[in-house]
């Protein structure tokens, strides 16, 4: 799942090198939470880029031409394109058509799915709950197993 937040990053390098570049890092943090339409004032070069980025990496047919000409050198699928397929899965519904809509069939049209904007509260708050859960749930059978592991260990004869 290494990919999953590959698409997210690539589209924030341009306004982060600005930033930076810019004597302004903090603006680049400005950009990222911002709500849509508050978004700072980019210069166009910065914004064009960050949007065609976003449109890539977004879109299920450059993921499937990259899977396909990887497949075709590779002979099996690489595992770690499922994170990036999941991303582009997840935002398809989560983002809406006022905030970075996924434009799954870009380059050949720009369209997204009207979807659920993640930032919507009752849908954060729900979000953030199922991750805390998995979270805990994760750590607990993660500590149950080793514990149940260590307990069933038996030293060798002569070892301590």
């Amino acid at each position: 799942m290494a990919l999953a937040v590959l698409p997210d990053l690539l589209h924030n390098l341009p306004v982060l090198a600005w930033a930076i570049a810019s004597g302004n890092p903090g603006d680049w943090w400005t950009y990222a939470v911002a709500l849509p339409g508050k978004e700072p004032m980019l210069p166009a070069w910065v914004v064009t880029l960050s949007q065609q980025l976003h449109c890539l990496f977004h879109s299920a047919l450059v993921a499937t031409v990259i899977s396909a000409l990887l497949y075709m050198v590779r002979h099996q699928f690489w595992l770690p394109f499922l994170g990036w397929w999941s991303h582009i899965i997840i935002d398809v519904f989560t983002h809406s058509a006022d905030f970075y809509p996924s434009p799954v069939f870009y380059p050949v049209s720009s369209w997204g799915f009207d979807g659920l904007a993640w930032n919507t509260t009752w849908f954060t708050v729900l979000n953030y709950t199922a991750l805390t859960g998995l979270g805990i749930w994760l750590f607990v059978t993660r500590r149950n197993a080793e514990l149940h592991h260590s307990s069933t260990t038996v030293a060798a004869p002569g070892q301590t």
